[in-house]
């Protein structure tokens, strides 16, 4: 596997600088997230630095990756192309940074949408890039931010409910998985 420092030398060179900071604040939350909750901090570590790897990519080239990779793209994501940005990190993560560990590439697969019986790593990711210390958008951070600490399945859910509020509010369709992830939370936990 290549070392974090050559990982995060790669990412520079690649993302936005925008883009960049963001992934800088996500391995940093994720990393004290999984102190918190006795998670593996290394796992946690590489899969915040590497959830966004594939970001940089335009639409087109996602479509086209995804086809190469031979990963299955849904009509939603057909429409929304920039989702595809996980499934493709995780292949990227695997192909050009070595990561072999099947628990970091889930928590990069999953950082957007979710999933139902989420893996303490997967929801770690999530919601550390939902809250890292560079985001601002969404009108219940601090309280998330609160709740990340003390309760993650909790977090997690008010999370989801946000996101499809979100979405509802802007007339926009909810990724068919996020919202499967919410009614499994919403009646599991």
């Amino acid at each position: 596997m290549m070392s974090i420092q050559k990982i995060k030398e790669d990412l520079k060179k690649k993302l936005s600088s925008k883009r960049y900071e963001h992934t800088m604040g996500v391995e940093y939350t994720s990393t004290c997230l999984a102190m918190r909750y006795g998670a593996d901090i290394e796992k946690a570590r590489l899969a915040g630095l590497l959830h966004d790897c594939a970001k940089y990519l335009s639409s087109e080239e996602k479509l086209s990756e995804c086809e190469r990779y031979g990963i299955p793209v849904s009509a939603y994501e057909r429409k929304n192309p920039e989702l595809l940005h996980a499934k493709l990190g995780a292949c990227f993560a695997n192909e050009l940074y070595g990561v072999t560990d099947p628990e970091i590439l889930s928590a990069i697969i999953w950082h957007t949408t979710g999933c139902p019986e989420m893996s303490l790593l997967d929801k770690i990711v999530f919601i550390a890039d939902y809250m890292e210390a560079n985001r601002n958008q969404a009108e219940d951070l601090p309280e998330v931010r609160a709740l990340a600490f003390k309760d993650l399945d909790a977090c997690l859910r008010l999370i989801l409910e946000d996101t499809i509020a979100y979405l509802a509010k802007k007339k926009s369709v909810t990724d068919p998985m996020t919202q499967k992830t919410f009614d499994y939370y919403k009646k599991n936990k």
